[in-house]
């Protein structure tokens, strides 16, 4: 946090300072996420989409509150992870080689993604709402709690590769991001597509519980985020230095 105190004066601090703050809200938001994460009882282990309708009820029935209280997290804070994301974004903007043409599509692809998210959270929250409903239906809203969790990958995928071409496009003599970063996302983007089959499969390593739609998907995001953390974190100071906001 030393950047914050040297910068607090200067009349370029401002920009910096937002994006330092929004870089760390990152780990303080992904700690809340992680809290409601496992104290969600369907992810440990992932339900099974072959559950039968009286095992879906009786599985709600039995963890009303720890779903209720799990996915309101997810509700709530959810969303909060943006800032984060938005670094990335801003940096993208700084991109002297390229336009601004890939950091609003990125934009509107990650806005994209959080509404997907946001909307499984209410259908879980649906579900557990009235765990003594018809079973049927009970494993109605679950399934579509599910596939809208997992399956939806476009806006994920699509968010990889606009960072992937823009490192590619970025290709003066100071780029932004190094070089790796690009193929990096290109590989994470690569390790979302198998979830897409978790929309047609109900067994093996594409269903929403299987290895490639639930472990690999989710690892391989949690992953990105936190190895941007610190592109991000040493971007935001060599921009500083670049500016004269901070002495190198």
């Amino acid at each position: 946090m030393q950047i914050l105190e040297e910068v607090q004066d200067l009349p370029k601090a401002g920009n910096i300072k937002a994006q330092w703050v929004s870089l760390w809200t990152g780990p303080a938001v992904g700690a809340v996420l992680l809290v409601a994460t496992l104290a969600f009882p369907g992810f440990w282990p992932p339900m099974s989409p072959t559950m039968s309708a009286d095992q879906v009820a009786a599985f709600y029935a039995d963890h009303t509150a720890w779903m209720r209280f799990s996915q309101v997290t997810f509700n709530l804070c959810g969303i909060m992870v943006l800032p984060f994301f938005m670094v990335i974004c801003v940096q993208m903007k700084r991109m002297k080689s390229q336009s601004h043409i890939f950091a609003y599509c990125y934009l509107t692809a990650l806005v994209s993604g959080a509404t997907i998210f946001a909307l499984s959270n209410i259908l879980f929250l649906v579900a557990a709402f009235r765990p003594d409903r018809r079973p049927e239906l009970v494993m109605l809203l679950n399934d579509l709690a599910w596939i809208v969790l997992i399956a939806p990958i476009g806006m994920v995928v699509s968010q990889f590769l606009l960072i992937a071409v823009a490192v590619y496009f970025d290709n003066g003599p100071d780029p932004v991001f190094p070089r790796w970063v690009g193929y990096y996302s290109l590989t994470t983007a690569v390790a979302m597509v198998p979830a897409a089959g978790a929309a047609v499969v109900q067994t093996g390593p594409l269903a929403w519980d299987g290895f490639l739609s639930f472990w690999v998907r989710n690892g391989a995001f949690v992953l990105f985020i936190i190895v941007m953390f610190f592109v991000l974190r040493r971007t935001i100071i060599r921009q500083a230095v670049d500016e004269g906001v901070v002495a190198s």
